[in-house]
Formats: structure tokens, C-alpha cells, sequence
């Protein structure tokens, strides 16, 4: 059994990080008591940021920047939210063949996320 899920993510600014998921995407942000890290919580989710200056830019990753797909009760608010805040936007909300309606976007330090919502929720 699969008690929870939790991200780890190496970012080039950590506090630029904490910063973005905080402010574009209501990320509650912990400090742990190491500078180079920080847990970002919110609802069931939780990702461990550490920061790696020297390691790959996420964005140089391609295809492997994308990381996490948030299914949540209100796709039009996290896009209110994000868009609010100024983050790129990579896809707007769209009503997807699959049953979702869905958009993307590129993190502060270059990781890509896809939000979520089930048609008909």
C-alpha cells in the first residue's frame, strides 16, 4: 500500500522556488532546519525542494521536466492563480478527450506541471 506521495525535486533557487509554489500555486512552504531545503504541503501533496545550482537546468530536460500532474476540484482557480501571479503558461484550461479539463505550466525553476480537473466535477 501506497500511504502517501511525496516529490523530490532539485531546483537551481530554492528560495525563488518556495517563492513561486507558494504564491502561483498555494503552496504552504516549511522550512526543516537545513538551508537547501524546503517542504512544500498542500492538500495531500508534499514536495521536498532541494537546492542543486550546479545540476541540470530543469529546463534543459525536455520532455523529463514534467514531473507531476495535480488532479484538483477547481482547475479554473489554480489557472486564476497562476495566471495572477505571472507564470508561463504552457497549454490554457481545455476540455481534453479523455474526460479532463486541463492545463499547463512552467515552474520558476523550469519543471512543467499539468492541473486537472475531471468534466462533470
Amino acid at each position: 500500500m501506497i500511504k502517501r506521495t511525496m516529490f523530490v525535486l532539485a531546483v537551481p533557487h530554492l528560495d525563488a522556488s518556495a517563492e513561486f509554489y507558494r504564491d502561483a500555486l498555494g503552496f504552504e512552504v516549511h522550512e526543516i532546519g537545513d538551508p537547501g531545503w524546503r517542504i512544500l504541503e498542500r492538500d495531500g501533496c508534499r514536495i521536498m525542494a532541494g537546492e542543486c545550482p550546479d545540476a541540470i537546468p530543469p529546463a534543459e530536460l525536455g520532455d523529463h521536466s514534467y514531473y507531476a500532474y495535480f488532479v484538483v476540484d477547481d482547475v479554473a482557480a489554480d489557472y486564476r492563480r497562476a495566471t495572477d501571479y505571472g507564470a508561463e503558461v504552457l497549454s490554457p484550461v481545455t476540455d481534453k478527450p479523455w474526460g479532463m479539463r486541463e492545463f499547463s505550466l512552467r515552474t520558476a525553476d523550469g519543471h512543467r506541471i499539468m492541473f486537472g480537473q475531471p468534466l462533470g466535477d
